[in-house]
């Protein structure tokens, strides 16, 4: 336990490892709030669709040669998220449909163009690492940690801001705008905010884990806890807490990041589940 310990504080010396440390831990408290809305409105998926998105855009962004590739991306996801957001609601293409039509056509694109325009010798180390999460994390510059912390303080802030509407929209749209709430308006801020969430989630699990840091917490927490608030702040606490302790073993043990703190997410999983079934 004391080697533990020493190596902990060995590693936390180095700047790259507080900076990875601080940008996951925000990643993972903005992912279980968004998490608990997104599950409770059936839009688990979007994530995982708009995930896809965002490679895309990498490798967009490495195609026209940006240096940080978040100036292209945050953008080209945050537009598809407006747009499944209204194709869901066209009778002709429905939601899921819409949502695998546009993750499966970019994940096809972005690979495609890696292909043609790929300037790497590894360009199959280049697409394993953007799927399932890179060292990018641990070799982030002051720039990248202050805009995660900008963008991160602004999902929390809005969350707290309009909590009430966000509730009355997540349970009952019709009453929602039937009490003079613009529910429309909410569900496009909830795409907006998710498309942020899943960018700058990339560099943490890659993007096909994304999904996994938004969804475990927020199911996790609604096996022990059946009131939203109790959930909110359980989801929260569990998804820090895991990516936090993902972190660390994956700086002491060598493991990939992404995929420790998913694993780390399935376990707490499992513990919540025996825990609800003992409670009730």
């Amino acid at each position: 336990m004391n080697s533990i310990i020493l190596n902990l504080q060995f590693y936390f010396r180095y700047p790259f490892v507080r900076y990875a440390m601080i940008v996951g831990v925000l990643i993972a408290l903005c992912s279980s709030l968004l998490g608990v809305i997104l599950v409770l409105k059936r839009f688990s998926f979007i994530g995982d669709g708009l995930s896809h998105v965002a490679f895309g855009g990498i490798a967009i962004a490495s195609v026209l040669g940006v240096s940080n590739n978040m100036f292209v991306v945050l953008p080209i996801t945050v537009i598809s998220a407006v747009l499944l957001l209204r194709t869901g609601k066209n009778t002709k293409i429905k939601g899921d449909a819409a949502i695998a039509m546009i993750s499966v056509g970019s994940l096809a694109i972005g690979y495609l163009l890696m292909n043609i325009f790929s300037s790497s010798s590894n360009l199959s180390g280049d697409v394993c690492s953007t799927l399932f999460g890179s060292t990018s994390i641990l070799t982030l510059s002051k720039f990248e940690v202050f805009l995660c912390i900008a963008l991160s303080a602004a999902v929390v802030a809005l969350f707290v801001i309009f909590y009430n509407r966000i509730f009355a929209v997540t349970f009952d749209e019709d009453f929602a705008q039937a009490s003079g709430i613009r529910a429309e308006a909410y569900n496009l801020l909830i795409a907006v905010v998710t498309a942020v969430i899943i960018v700058l989630a990339m560099n943490l699990v890659g993007s096909l884990l994304i999904s996994a840091l938004v969804i475990f917490p927020a199911i996790s927490a609604m096996r022990i806890f059946k009131s939203f608030l109790p959930v909110v702040w359980f989801s929260a606490a569990i998804s820090v807490f895991c990516a936090a302790l993902g972190i660390i073993i994956a700086v002491l043990a060598g493991t990939p990041v992404g995929s420790t703190i998913v694993a780390a997410d399935l376990a707490a999983f499992f513990v919540c589940c025996i825990i609800g079934r003992l409670k009730h």
